[in-house]
């Protein structure tokens, strides 16, 4: 398959580990994934989850950005209605002043996490995700030249050049990025539902901008790759027992693969995580190369980028690399 490939990096601390081993393990797979041709490292911002340790995302980008040479680093996403346009053009700023060439910016509406949080986030901004397609605005004119006569500039960011992505998990987001002229990016790893009408929509009604001539799209997917399928059967359980604690409000640091599933779920729980996970891909390299040109053929993705939930990090880099063998 000739086309890009990307690495979405949750950041997650697994069970008996702590942040600081999950950033460890994220440079040593951001290394690996650089030598293995992926095109993208991309870290997402969310906030109390215990399994998630990308809270300050822009930090642990400029972790992974200094710790590898040639990756593009990004954010997939950052939340904008929890921050100041203008924090969100200085941060970004630096961080292709920095690593000039290799920052992308991946922007969402969401607050990435539970109402009560966002209201601590937030505060008398709640309501900040209506705003979303204004601080899009106000962000490329502050990374804009003409900006320099403003009263408000964005010292570093003004004049330089960091690709703007929208992320979307339903088909609002679409609208936006085809009215826009930006790349769309996909969460059908846990939002798959609407891909296929959001990619549909995208595509019919993009205006082309002098960020970008053709609409570009990029899906997200759950990989779960090993040397068997059985071996992968059983590694992606963990990314069972996680989405099972999304479904059922109990969140656990991601845990160790399991023998079955049916001692640990019920039916509802897994009829209820099997739909967020329609898009996962399981097994050997043959079977993940079968599925996943099937799923690019239905999408006609221009760009795949892959989340791996997985306990052991050697198996996970496994995965990663039988990953890139089918790239």
């Amino acid at each position: 398959m000739n086309m890009k490939y990307s690495v979405l990096d949750l950041a997650t601390v697994v069970e008996g580990k702590t942040p600081a081993d999950t950033f460890k393990n994220s440079v040593d797979l951001a290394q690996h994934a650089e030598n293995w041709g992926f095109s993208r490292y991309w870290l997402a911002e969310h906030h109390n989850m215990i399994s998630v340790a990308s809270s300050a995302t822009s930090v642990v980008i400029g972790h992974i950005a200094s710790h590898t040479k040639t990756i593009r680093v990004g954010s997939g996403g950052i939340m904008l209605p929890n921050h100041s346009p203008l924090i969100i053009a200085e941060q970004f700023g630096t961080l292709e002043s920095l690593f000039p060439g290799r920052i992308d910016l991946g922007l969402g509406r969401a607050p990435g996490t539970d109402q009560v949080t966002a209201m601590a986030i937030r505060g008398e901004r709640f309501s900040g995700a209506n705003d979303f397609p204004k601080d899009i605005l106000k962000l490329q004119r502050y990374f804009s030249s003409e900006n320099r006569s403003s009263a408000v500039r964005a010292i570093p960011g003004e004049g330089l050049d960091i690709p703007i992505w929208i992320l979307g998990s339903s088909t609002d987001s679409a609208h936006l990025a085809a009215a826009l002229g930006l790349p769309y990016a996909f969460a059908s790893h846990f939002a798959p539902a609407q891909l296929l009408t959001a990619i549909r929509i995208y595509r019919e009604e993009f205006k082309p901008s002098v960020y970008l001539a053709q609409p570009y799209v990029m899906a997200c997917v759950n990989v779960v790759a090993a040397d068997t399928d059985a071996e992968a059967e059983r590694l992606v359980t963990s990314l069972y027992q996680l989405f099972k604690g999304i479904v059922t409000g109990k969140r656990k640091l991601l845990q160790p693969p399991v023998d079955n599933m049916e001692d640990v779920w019920d039916e509802y729980e897994e009829a209820q995580a099997s739909q967020m996970l329609a898009c996962t891909f399981v097994g050997s390299k043959a079977t993940i190369s079968q599925d996943l040109q099937s799923f690019i053929a239905q999408t006609q993705a221009d760009e795949i980028i892959v989340s791996s939930h997985i306990y052991d990090h050697k198996a996970r880099l496994r995965s990663y690399e039988i990953l890139a063998e089918v790239f």
